[in-house]
């Protein structure tokens, strides 16, 4: 096997160790040894690595690639993964995993009303989440991935998308899929109960695949009900900070099943919502302090991708598509969403449109809803009900006012900075449309923005979570630092240059700056910071 020698870098192993000088020796898909200085060993390749840290390939743990995945062109929409130095993906968020699927879900998924995740149309020829992982492997994924069940996909494969609750047969049957989604290779059980069908599920049910997932050893990931003061899965009736109750409510879940939790992507809709941050935080302390396993992540940007549906009242989404044409129901969600807005401190000028979902309106991709009303001639709420109806939901925005906003971004940096932290894209990977940033350039702004610039925590500490604890958090054995017998995923990058190239206007983001190589199980996947055209060499894991 090939042997590829890494010299005269400066090294961060990923276990939080101080950074040190030395050489990498790879051997095959395995790193053979970590040598500090002192005689170089022959090898078949040599990389000059002065005046760049070596460290672990970096693990984006809250992903939705594996939407994208199975198509046999995927490259094209993910190459931005390795090229900002992410080597593994973490699947299945936000309770929307492409398997296992039924009859029942295969139909959704090939209707209009289902293309969030995947701007290209896929066959589904998979039913189990086994052979959902066998196609992957046969598109050869270009980053290692692991792959989360999800609560809804589980739970659609059952009910209808608007249905209230799950009869006992309906609800057994998604407990036996999800255990043997288990035994198949799922890493960990992912909700989504801020959207539906998650929103309707009642405390019963979200305890009962708890406890399936404790039973086998297995973290969830939690997009809680309500991310603002002010959210539409909790009656507008119900005026304490509608997100510190989705915390206090999924934090009791979890001290009653036993379960280890992960808060999917901490943040703080709308401006009016900021200050409940600190609350939230002292309230995960708490658990911990009391022995919960809880850990949470984020992103390094103050806005995130979402569908247009996504702050319509649940209300009004149960009655679609009759609402749209209803005059009552428009009144009534004008008028809630005037109050609701002005209650979470956010406008219609925070949205914008990463794909439209509709082909004639492509050009308005990236975007603002009141640029795109005042095109129309319509009120922004006009605009809003007509993408939506349009689109059948699917229209994809960037929502700014996330943690905050340029020029006030303290909680942000409150929460990226804290230790219980662990760091995701949260993007939305595809084909076309208006990319998110986070998508480009989330791991090289961390290092570049938060470490060198503003030193918020030390690079060290910054790797250690995007590598070794990370994969922890899943149960990932053989990744996520740099020590003999681990296998070979690294980053070489410049410490002075990382960072990301950010959107203008309305002009997407470019490839991140600082990164010369990114090697994947040996291979190397990018050179000179841009991705190897058709190199593959991503392994699927089934942990």
């Amino acid at each position: 096997m090939k042997t590829l020698l890494l010299k005269n870098g400066r090294i961060i192993d990923g276990t939080g160790k101080k950074i040190f000088s030395g050489h990498v020796l790879l051997h095959g898909t395995q790193i053979k040894s970590i040598l500090e200085n002192g005689h170089l060993p022959e090898a078949d390749e040599v990389i000059d690595a002065t005046g760049k840290v070596i460290a672990p390939g970096f693990i984006d743990m809250h992903s939705h690639s594996d939407w994208v995945l199975p198509c046999e062109d995927h490259d094209l929409a993910t190459k931005c993964l390795p090229e900002q130095g992410i080597t593994t993906i973490i699947g299945g968020n936000c309770g929307f995993s492409p398997a296992p699927i039924t009859e029942n879900m295969r139909q959704l998924l090939n209707s209009s009303h289902f293309t969030l995740m995947n701007d290209r149309p896929l066959d589904y020829g998979w039913n189990s989440f086994s052979e959902y992982l066998n196609q992957v492997e046969k598109a050869r994924p270009i980053v290692n991935t692991a792959h989360q069940v999800g609560h809804a996909s589980l739970r659609l494969g059952q009910a209808e998308l608007h249905q209230k609750s799950l009869s006992k047969d309906q609800l057994n049957e998604c407990l036996k899929s999800l255990a043997q989604s288990f035994e198949q290779g799922a890493c960990a059980l992912s909700f989504g109960l801020g959207y539906e069908p998650g929103m309707y599920s009642s405390m019963n049910e979200l305890e009962a695949f708890c406890r399936a997932a404790a039973s086998a050893d297995k973290p969830v990931t939690v997009h809680m009900k309500a991310l603002s003061r002010i959210s539409p899965t909790y009656p507008p009736t119900y005026l304490k900070p509608h997100n510190i109750r989705a915390l206090t409510e999924i934090i009791q879940i979890a001290r009653n099943t036993g379960v280890r939790l992960q808060l999917s992507h901490l943040i703080f809709v709308g401006r009016n919502t900021w200050s409940t941050a600190d609350s939230c935080i002292q309230i995960i302390e708490n658990e911990k302090a009391r022995g919960m396993d809880i850990r949470f992540d984020a992103f390094p940007y103050t806005f995130g991708n979402t569908t247009i549906n996504a702050f319509l009242p649940s209300w009004f989404l149960s009655k679609l598509p009759n609402a749209y044409q209803n005059r009552w129901n428009r009144i009534l969600l004008r008028a809630e969403l005037l109050l609701g807005f002005k209650l979470v401190g956010f406008s219609y000028q925070d949205f914008q449109i990463m794909d439209a979902g509709v082909e004639k309106w492509q050009e308005l991709n990236g975007y603002r809803i009141i640029d795109i009303a005042r095109k129309w001639g319509l009120s922004p709420f006009e605009t809003v009900l007509k993408l939506s109806q349009e689109s059948n939901g699917q229209t994809v925005v960037l929502f700014h006012s996330y943690s905050g906003e340029p020029g006030q971004e303290t909680v942000l940096e409150n929460v990226l900075k804290h230790d219980l932290c662990l760091f995701e894209t949260d993007a939305l990977t595809r084909f076309g449309g208006y990319p998110n940033p986070a998508g480009l350039g989330t791991f090289p702004r961390i290092l570049g923005e938060y470490v060198r610039k503003r030193k918020l925590f030390s690079m060290e500490n910054a790797i250690q979570r995007m590598t070794s604890a990370s994969a922890e958090r899943f149960g990932i054995q053989d990744r996520g630092v740099l020590s003999a017998g681990k296998k070979a995923d690294l980053v070489i990058f410049d410490p002075t240059t990382i960072d990301e190239t950010p959107a203008e206007d309305h002009n997407p983001a470019g490839r991140p700056k600082g990164i010369t190589h990114v090697i994947i199980n040996g291979i190397q996947v990018v050179k000179n910071g841009e991705y190897q055209k058709n190199v593959r060499a991503g392994e699927v894991l089934r942990c």
